[in-house]
C-alpha cells in the first residue's frame, strides 16, 4: 500500500478522530497539510519539531484521502506530498508514536523501518 505519512501533536490527533477530520495549521495559513515520504520524515521531524513532545506521526494511504494530493518542493528533486484540504481519518492506518532522544532530535521508529 502507498503511503505517506504526516508529523501532528498527539491532542490534535485524538481530537480529529472524534470530528473524523483532520486540519493542520497549514491548512489554513499555506492551503494544504504538509506531508512526507518515509525517506523525508525525519528531516522534516528534526527540522520543524525538534526539542517538542507528545508527538505521532500518521501513516496516510494515500488511495483513500478524499482531498487532492500533490508532489510539490523547491526543485524537482526533493518533491514533498501536500494534501490539498481537509484530511479525511479512514485514510490513516495508523499512528505512531514519535520521541526524541536525549538531545531533542528524532530517529526513524521501528515501524517505519521496512525489511
Amino acid at each position: 500500500m502507498n503511503t505517506i505519512l504526516h508529523i501532528t501533536q498527539n491532542d490534535r490527533w485524538t481530537k480529529a478522530k472524534n470530528l473524523e477530520t483532520y486540519r493542520s495549521e497549514t491548512l489554513d495559513s499555506e492551503g494544504f497539510i504538509h506531508c512526507s515520504t518515509v525517506a523525508q520524515v525525519i528531516g522534516s521531524a528534526n527540522r520543524f519539531f525538534k526539542q517538542q513532545q507528545d508527538l505521532v506521526i500518521l501513516v496516510i494511504a494515500i488511495d483513500r484521502v478524499t482531498s487532492e494530493i500533490r508532489y510539490e518542493g523547491a526543485d524537482s528533486t526533493n518533491l514533498f506530498p501536500h494534501i490539498y484540504g481537509e484530511l479525511n481519518i479512514d485514510a490513516v492506518i495508523q499512528s505512531i508514536d514519535l520521541e526524541a532522544d536525549l538531545d531533542g532530535s528524532f530517529i526513524l521508529p521501528k515501524e517505519l523501518i521496512s525489511g
